[in-house]
């Protein structure tokens, strides 16, 4: 049993315990209603003392993309770092609520994919929230219906879909399609390729009854598709330089971070912590994020969609920010988002501080950081 694990358990036992813009920039798809994981709200460090926050509210999905929050909150690694600051996590099923959350004060700090950062960074006009981690990167496909799509021009004509209007992957599919010189009108996805907007959780039973030819989504619904007989045809990180691109980011409210840097800085060496933990024991950190999602959800991934969907997430500390700006182009370039100011969007100070203490490279911010 990991040590990371037997310090959590022991720490529990003494613990005794929008406009259409809105709606169009979500995360991916899961749904709108928030939940708070009562089994973790005694999530603290058994002994240690309190920071300048008698709690930390923690957002993330119950999502294998948000791999750092399942597995360092399920592993006590975030716990560890906070001392006798208690970690208060609540799940979310889309990007509006969570952003919704944090604007009311409900979260503090949170775990959620490029698009709804893009957005609440902007509907607030740069007062909401600062970008100051990353999490994950890829973990996106086209998986399509073999017996139907055999090359990527079998595509034309042909249903397939995405998560929601105007979300990440929305976007990116939107701008492939436009890439290859086909037109789709992004509004009502009618076009050389049918683009249906379609919830993750109802995808995969669509799929599998004929209704839709394929679908551009994240991880695990692709390998859920692979397993109702669908072939991946792409796999988004092949479209990007060196095969990376942000799918979830780690975000603070600015009111948060402003009144407890120490708290905020204290998460983040959880993260950095967690995500090195993930990395050096793979197989290990896959079944811990499992067992969160079997805790949260009710039910585990069994391994045929589990492995490989694992497989395909790399989950690091860069919030690979040049490619979040890129995907605000998308989005721009699709007609679903006028051009955002960016600027500020990222304060890495905390972070990289955090890194370069562990002996490990600092990370950009693209030219959106906090000028000071």
């Amino acid at each position: 049993m990991p040590a990371a694990r037997t310090n959590l358990r022991r720490s529990l036992a003494a613990a005794a315990a929008l406009p259409l813009l809105a709606v169009a920039l979500t995360a991916c798809g899961y749904g709108s209603q928030a939940e708070d994981d009562d089994s973790e709200k005694a999530n603290v460090s058994a002994g240690g003392k309190k920071l300048s926050a008698d709690t930390v509210k923690i957002g993330y999905f119950p999502n294998l993309t948000h791999a750092t929050a399942l597995v360092g909150i399920q592993e006590g690694l975030i716990a560890k770092e906070l001392g006798g600051t208690t970690v208060m996590p609540s799940t979310f099923n889309a990007g509006p609520s969570e952003i919704e959350a944090l604007n009311a004060g409900s979260i503090d700090i949170g775990f959620i994919g490029p698009s709804p950062s893009i957005n609440g960074y902007s509907k607030s006009k740069g007062q909401s929230l600062r970008i100051i981690g990353g999490s994950a990167s890829g973990g996106v496909k086209l998986v399509v219906n073999p017996k139907k799509i055999k090359t990527v021009d079998d595509l034309k004509g042909k249903k397939i879909a995405t998560p929601q209007l105007g979300n990440t992957q929305d976007v990116a599919f939107l701008n492939w399609i436009s890439e290859k010189g086909w037109k789709v009108d992004a509004q009502s996805g009618k076009g050389d390729v049918s683009v249906v907007r379609s919830d993750n959780k109802v995808t995969p039973d669509a799929f599998k009854s004929g209704s839709l030819d394929g679908a551009w989504v994240p991880e695990p619904t692709a390998s859920k598709l692979v397993s109702e007989g669908g072939k991946v045809l792409l796999d988004e990180s092949t479209l990007w330089p060196d095969d990376k691109f942000v799918i979830t980011n780690i975000i603070v409210s600015q009111k948060f971070l402003s009144e407890h840097p120490d708290v905020v800085d204290a998460v983040l060496r959880g993260t950095v912590s967690t995500n090195k933990w993930i990395n050096a024991n793979p197989d290990e950190a896959k079944a811990s994020a499992n067992a969160a999602l079997e805790k949260l959800s009710g039910k585990a991934l069994p391994a045929e969609v589990l492995d490989p969907a694992w497989k395909s997430i790399r989950i690091t500390d860069d919030p690979l920010a040049a490619t979040l700006e890129a995907q605000a182009d998308h989005a721009v370039e699709a007609g679903l988002l006028e051009k955002p100011d960016l600027d500020g969007i990222y304060d890495l100070k905390p972070l990289n501080k955090i890194l370069k203490a562990a002996g490990q490279p600092e990370v950009a911010d693209a030219g959106l950081g906090v000028k000071q």
